[in-house]
């Protein structure tokens, strides 16, 4: 399963300078808040979490909601997605891949799952 998100980077910009680290609290763990680097940052991590949700076919719902995920890096540097015991269950997830860019003013995601033969999108 595949999923892919873009997000113009200058939208999650305004969202910050509206609301401040609130607008991250919407989206984000104390532990990825820690990450953020700046706006280009964040639009990186919400594209990611759009990204796996569209992987599952369900969006963010309440079947997937952003802190079923959690985006960490490894010690290269590299973004990482853990899902909870919830999703994992649910959908199957064998593996997760996550693959985030910039270019310009826009952040894209790319997800792709892998989960056991029997579980197929409804």
């Amino acid at each position: 399963m595949i999923g892919i998100d873009l997000i113009k980077t200058s939208r999650m910009k305004g969202f910050i300078e509206r609301f401040g680290e609130k607008a991250l609290m919407r989206f984000l763990s104390p532990s990825e808040i820690e990450l953020v680097k700046n706006h280009k940052t964040a639009s990186g991590f919400w594209a990611a979490k759009e990204a796996c949700a569209k992987a599952l076919g369900v969006g963010i719902s309440s079947e997937c909601g952003f802190y079923d995920m959690q985006i960490y890096k490894t010690e290269n540097g590299a973004p990482k997605l853990k899902v909870s015991d919830k999703l994992l269950k649910r959908f199957s997830i064998l593996d997760i891949s996550l693959s985030i860019t910039h270019d310009g003013d826009y952040a894209i995601a790319v997800v792709a799952i892998e989960s056991t033969p029997a579980y197929k999108i409804k």
